[in-house]
Formats: structure tokens, sequence, C-alpha cells
């Protein structure tokens, strides 16, 4: 249990963790439920919900699901109402952790792709936290923890608009930690490296379903996402943070989760650009430089 510091009394704090059906929101939505706080995690279908469910029981757990789409704003709205009458409006803290990849070269990504992207990864989580704080507010005290990635500070070819998304939800994040002191809710940004999870997966997945006859990077970025996933670890150091971040009495206002994550970086805020980018062409495969004048003839004959 932590204590409410408002009445002194020893109370269990409310915690909506968003994509709690896997990976990093899975882990967290555990650990906090084995601390004590009483976790609300979010769902797409019922039937992840009640997987969930059926986790935390397993260990011994309980913890309460809602179903939640956070691409549709009116599946926000009802979602937070609802938690509002499950807490008695006193959701203490959220954890902002549902996102989606969307690996491709910038040209291979549709308009409607890049939409659906940034509506999960960007609005999504400020619309949670739109909704959620008037009830923080009122108590003059909350929590709120974005997860974004290193990739945010990052920038990496064949996964540009994933990037992009999570440097927009980086900035949102430091401007709405400023906005909201004076409210008395700390908010904290969580930057892990590569973790174990589906995500990996599914950029995989999205690499291989732009056919354009072995297009430069494709092949050898598979391959490498495929090969870290397989190597690194859980999600488990990232719900640890996490929790970090919900139990500190002075979180951080950035914390970034990962051996990967730790050196690229920093490496990449001092690197000169030239630098940056010749790594970048080696590790992805991606040519520095157009073909030989007389090979473009010969490919467009």
């Amino acid at each position: 249990m932590a204590m409410d510091t408002s009445s002194g009394r020893r109370v269990q704090r409310s915690v909506l963790v968003t994509g709690a059906t896997g990976g990093i929101g899975a882990a967290t939505a555990l650990r906090l439920a084995g601390c004590g706080f009483d976790v609300i995690g979010t769902a797409r279908s019922q039937e992840k919900a009640d997987g969930l469910l059926a986790a935390a029981a397993a260990r011994g757990q309980r913890l309460r699901t809602v179903v939640l789409d956070v691409a549709e704003p009116s599946s926000c709205e009802e979602a937070i109402a609802r938690i509002a009458e499950m807490t008695g409006g006193v959701l203490w803290a959220v954890v902002n952790n549902a996102g989606v990849p969307q690996a491709g070269a910038l040209e291979d990504v549709s308009d409607e792709q890049a939409r659906y992207l940034l509506e999960v990864n960007v609005l999504g989580a400020m619309r949670i936290c739109r909704f959620a704080l008037p009830q923080m507010r009122r108590r003059g005290e909350g929590r709120i923890v974005n997860v974004s990635s290193g990739l945010g500070r990052v920038p990496w070819p064949l996964g540009g608009w994933y990037s992009a998304s999570k440097h927009a939800l980086s900035a949102l994040t430091h401007c709405l930690r400023v906005e909201m002191a004076h409210a008395g809710v700390r908010v904290s940004l969580v930057e892990p490296g590569a973790f174990a999870t589906a995500m990996l997966d599914r950029a995989v997945d999205d690499l291989a379903q732009v056919d354009r006859g072995g297009a430069a990077g494709y092949d050898r970025s598979q391959s490498l996402f495929g090969a870290v996933n397989a190597r690194v670890p859980g999600p488990e150091p990232v719900a640890r943070i996490i929790e970090k971040a919900l139990t500190s009495p002075r979180p951080k206002a950035r914390y970034t989760v990962g051996f990967d994550a730790r050196l690229l970086v920093p490496l990449h805020t001092v690197s000169p650009l030239w630098l940056s980018d010749w790594v970048k062409h080696t590790v992805s495969g991606l040519p520095r430089q157009a073909p030989a004048h007389a090979d473009v003839v010969k490919e467009l004959a």
C-alpha cells in the first residue's frame, strides 16, 4: 500500500496502464499489482483482458481491466469515465504504454499507416492524459509516465515514422511536466532501448509486407531486428523503472533504460551527422551513394 499524502492514511493508489496485455505493458501491470497498487490495465478486446487477468491470478495477484482502443477518442473518454467510477474519481497515476511500430522506408509508408501510428503513439497518449488530469488536479497530486523510446532521440532508417512519433511524445511530455508542476502532478518520460517484445516482431512483419524486389536495406533490417529480439532481455527492467518513477518522492524527468539506449543516445547527441549517417548506412545496409551512371542506364533499359 502507498501513503496518501493528502490524508496521511494508508490507501491503495489506482494506476492506469494502457496497452497492458503484452510486452512492457503486461510486465508493468503485473509488477505494480505485485507492489500493492490498484492496477487497471487496458486491452483492445475482452479476450485479451481475460488473458491479463489470468496471468495475474496465476501469480496470486489481483488487478482490474477495461477495454480501450486509444486510437478512438470516444473509447478513451468512455474508458476514463468508467475508471472514474471504478476508483471513486481518485485515479492517481497513468502509465501511457500503448504503442505500435511502423517500419518501412518513408516512401513506402502510406498516409493511412502514418496517421494510425500517430493516433496511437501520440494523440492517444495525450488524450488519455487530458481526460485523466482533472481527477489528479482535484486531488492536488498525481503521476504520469509516458513510455517513449530511445529511437525518439536516435532516428533510425526504415523506422522514420516510429522515431517521429516517439520524438513528438517526448516533446509533449516535457511540456506537460512544466504545465502540471503547479498542480502537484509529476510527469516522467521513459525511453527504453531494445527489449524482447512483440514490437520488433511486428516491425519485421512490416518490412516483409513491402514487396519492392529486394529494396535496399530491407533484408538487412529484417535480419537485424530478428537477431536483436532474440538476444535482448525481456521487458522487466523497463517495468522496474516505471515502478521507480511512480514510487520515488522526486521522480526524474527522464529515464533511459537498456544498454543500447544508454550508449546510443549520448553518442548520437555528440556525434557529427556525417558519422551518425555512416553508422546507420553501415548497419542498415542502405547504400551511401547512387550507382554509377552506366549501371542506372542499364537498369532502365
